[in-house]
């Protein structure tokens, strides 16, 4: 009854009662009353149109305000502005300055990248100039395929941290893996081991007890909570920091979709089996990992710390690789959808195949669009899903984008084991993407994410095997199961469409 996440579902109840009071007692002067709604509407519309926002996000924010006038544009600028104060956008620009001066362009890798190709030179320059992270080509990638197999190797690149160990998760939760985890950290600790760990507070919220922060800091673990929860409604509830990143020394770091709880592991069934994806970058590459997390450290503590000191020992890096590796992370503040571009990048520029891993397909215009052409255009592409949800209606409003998409020559299945949580791209045995960006409107436009960008490095060939391992274990959704689809659900999900903006 006291716990944090009950109190705070409590405040925001009655939040929401007051307002629906007020309006309630407004009801004599309803005639003003709307035409204030109205108004308020009509000037939410036109902040999303003149907004620098992607046209699918812009669409699908207008038409629940267009649906529901009355609270239409007052729910907008609850939850869908990102008008920055002039403090924060100060901040974010100090951030985003140390960012590129830490992340010098690497001229001579784009250099050598385009002399192979043109097209995968240009997708690189676009991560490099608006993410701000360079290409590497003396980085070596291990692809792991499940939570276990990161567990593993996680803990091994762990004992052997000299310098510091950083952790930025969206959840940690105690249990065997946490626990494992935190055991290691506490030994590193003892020996003179920078550790730092940041975890995003709705995340956890239900994960940790309150204070927990206090808790590592006792241990000597240094410990940031990312944008802490207030029961206020607020525009700042949407923006959390979903990225997964360890990164050990500079040389050593990983990504991918596994937080640190014990579902990740299968140490217990939640959603059936839990499939999940991560990848080891070992060399140069680490450092744009590195330089991630000071960035969002420094701004959260509100702090300024000289990043060259962290950098990684000339001696510990290795001056080889097998392709071209670009750490990448996508910013929720600055209106450039990083993470969407880059995969647009890849479904357009396919030749042969687009093979998708996604926990949740809550998709905009210019999505269904690219994936459309490619597939109309001789393209294989192909999307596995989980078939045992974990958000019933997120599962529900993404079957809703199965019809249009099948229609189009688009493929689609079912993880049937359980929960495939995997956010990854294999495109034509040449890229690859593993990452935390899901395709929903969330991950793409709202949540601070993640991903690490790959052209014909050995990963890309393990990520493509692993994807025709798990298809294996999947059903395939046709249009004879659209067909028979029971005419209340599909009403259902196109009603629940109309809320894909806080999907």
């Amino acid at each position: 009854m006291f716990h944090r996440a009950v109190l705070t579902a409590m405040a925001l109840f009655v939040q929401i009662t007051f307002l629906i009071v007020i309006i309630i007692e407004f009801r004599h002067y309803f005639a003003f009353f709307y035409a204030g709604s109205i108004v308020l509407s009509i000037v939410a519309v036109v902040l999303i149109i003149n907004s620098d926002m992607t046209s699918g996000y812009k669409i699908a924010w207008m038409i629940p305000i267009m649906l529901f006038p009355i609270f239409g544009g007052l729910f907008y600028i609850f939850f869908g502005g990102k008008k920055l104060s002039k403090r924060v956008r100060r901040k974010m620009n100090s951030v985003e300055l140390k960012l590129k001066e830490a992340l010098a362009e690497k001229g001579t890798t784009i250099d050598a990248l385009e002399s192979e190709c043109s097209s995968a030179a240009n997708q690189a320059k676009y991560i490099q100039d608006y993410a701000y992270s360079p290409p590497y080509n003396n980085t070596l990638t291990k692809y792991l395929p499940s939570g276990e197999a990161k567990f593993k190797v996680l803990k091994e690149e762990l004992r052997k941290a000299k310098r510091y160990i950083f952790m930025e998760y969206f959840i940690i939760e105690e249990g065997k893996m946490w626990g494992e985890i935190l055991e290691i950290l506490e030994a590193k600790v003892a020996e003179g081991v920078d550790v730092r760990v940041m975890y995003d507070d709705v995340g956890c919220i239900t994960k940790l007890p309150k204070g927990y922060d206090k808790l590592l800091e006792s241990k000597g673990i240094k410990c940031a909570v990312f944008n802490p929860f207030a029961p206020v409604l607020s525009s700042r509830l949407n923006n959390r920091n979903h990225r997964k990143i360890t990164v050990i020394d500079g040389h050593t770091g990983f990504t991918g979709g596994i937080n640190l709880a014990d579902e990740y592991i299968n140490e217990y069934e939640k959603f059936g089996h839990w499939k999940d994806t991560a990848i080891m970058l070992k060399g140069e590459a680490a450092w744009s990992l590195s330089v991630m997390f000071l960035s969002l450290w420094d701004y959260v503590n509100e702090i300024d710390e000289d990043y060259s000191l962290f950098k990684p020992l000339r001696e510990e890096l290795q001056d080889f690789g097998d392709g071209y590796v670009q750490p990448f992370a996508d910013n929720p503040l600055d209106e450039e959808p990083v993470g969407e571009s880059v995969y647009l990048n890849l479904i357009n520029r396919a030749n042969k195949y687009v093979y998708i891993t996604t926990p949740y397909l809550i998709i905009d215009t210019e999505m269904v669009v690219a994936l459309s052409v490619a597939a109309k255009s001789g393209v294989d592409v192909k999307i596995v899903t989980p078939h045992i949800a974990d958000k019933k209606i997120v599962h529900s409003m993404t079957r809703s984008y199965y019809p249009i998409l099948l229609r189009n020559g688009i493929k689609i299945y079912e993880y049937t084991p359980g929960f495939i949580h995997a956010k990854s791209f294999v495109v034509d045995d040449e890229y690859g993407v593993v990452g935390t960006i899901n395709m929903d409107y969330r991950s793409l436009y709202l949540h601070y994410e993640c991903g690490v960008w790959l052209y014909k490095t050995s990963s890309v060939d393990d990520i493509k095997s692993d994807f025709l391992d798990t298809l294996k274990l999947c059903r395939e959704y046709t249009l004879e199961d659209v067909e028979k689809t029971p005419i209340y659900k599909i009403v259902g999900r196109s009603v629940m469409r109309v809320l894909a903006p806080l999907m």
